[in-house]
């Protein structure tokens, strides 16, 4: 896709492109019937609704999709990239030290609403930014966390300011079979047997002694995995539509914010995904089935759209330069802010401000 035609998915009339899509089709290291794991999640709070371990919806007939990577996970795994190497002058660079720790903004689950970004100096810049976002001005949250705008952002804990992901991606299998494995440990030695431990009939000690390594432990049809009988598939969606809602004060800076918000958004559609996702799970792209990539228009038609990534590169640094990066910051978490919430006073203080 040209320049221009990047530039033309910013017109801001009925016709305009709706989204751009992609389909990525993945395939397990070890090859297409290869065993890999999804993530495991905790039950419900109806175990009857979910019981826990993987995310696998049934059809019927033997159909069924099974998540690999949500759309959380990828966001945090596509985010950091704004921090390294010559992405990191798109974006302003904010970074808070806390304990012996430096962390990113990049690397915050909440973005702009996480709580190490809250308790910090920044709290009241970062107050403001969502205010104005409320009543529809995004430029102040841009300047400051401007991924927050293109992979969403909630101020849950405090202005309850919301913006919707410009940028989502999904990993999912389709029609898998599900395996299951057992294992056993076997201790270096038999520590009663020899004498080196006490024999016990408490069951807390014998729990502890299985913890700690000190009896046989066995592991039966636990996760084992999965293969798929289906496309394994990358389906990443860049929100052209929604880009739309966002605004500056006037119409120029209007148009500067939606090209940099664009750019980045671009940058990130277009940059190969991380294959290794866990233990068990390095997924690469599959040499049989080309990815596809289209722009959606309002009617339904779909053009193949030629995104590159060094059009989307090169197009996000104009942008970013007629928009004006924030400025780079390190600030110190501050544990009095940190007391205040969990001890409620900050509630108290602003309960006293209205």
């Amino acid at each position: 896709m040209s320049e221009v035609k990047i530039e033309a998915l910013l017109a801001d009339s009925a016709d305009a492109p709706a989204a751009v899509v992609l389909r990525e089709y993945l395939s397990p290291v070890e090859g297409k019937d290869g065993v890999f794991f999804p993530p495991t999640f905790a039950a419900a709070e109806n175990s009857k609704e979910f019981a826990g371990g993987y995310n696998i919806n049934e059809f019927g007939n033997g159909e069924n999709v099974c998540l690999v990577d949500s759309v959380g996970s990828q966001a945090n795994r596509i985010e950091p990239m704004f921090g390294e190497g010559e992405y990191a002058g798109l974006v302003p660079q904010l970074i808070i030290e806390a304990g012996s720790k430096k962390i990113s903004i990049l690397e915050a689950g909440h973005r702009a609403g996480d709580a190490i970004v809250r308790c910090t100096e920044l709290k009241d810049a970062l107050q403001k930014a969502f205010d104005a976002l409320k009543k529809g001005n995004a430029v102040p949250l841009a300047k400051l966390a401007p991924t927050s705008l293109v992979f969403g952002v909630w101020d849950s804990r405090d202005t309850q300011a919301k913006a919707p992901r410009l940028l989502a991606a999904t990993i999912r299998a389709f029609n898998v079979a599900k395996l299951t494995r057992s294992a056993q440990y076997n201790p270096a030695t038999e520590y009663v047997e020899e004498g080196l431990l006490d024999a016990t009939e408490d069951k807390d000690a014998l729990k502890a002694y299985s913890e700690r390594g000190f009896r046989h432990v066995p592991a039966a049809a636990t996760h084992g995995g999965v293969i798929a009988k289906g496309d394994i598939r990358r389906e990443v969606t860049l929100q052209v539509a929604a880009l739309r809602l966002l605004r500056g004060e006037n119409p120029e800076e209007t148009k500067k914010l939606r090209a940099y918000l664009l750019g980045l958004a671009l940058v990130a559609f277009t940059k190969p995904a991380v294959g290794f996702l866990r233990q068990g799970c390095n997924l690469v792209l599959d040499s049989d089935k080309q990815p596809e990539s289209k722009v959606v228009f309002p009617d339904g038609r779909r053009e193949a759209s030629g995104l590159t990534h060094q059009a989307a590169l090169t197009f996000a640094k104009q942008a970013a330069a007629a928009f004006g990066v924030g400025d780079n910051k390190t600030v110190k978490f501050d544990t009095k802010l940190a007391k205040d919430e969990t001890s409620g006073e900050g509630k108290k203080k602003k309960a006293k401000v209205k």
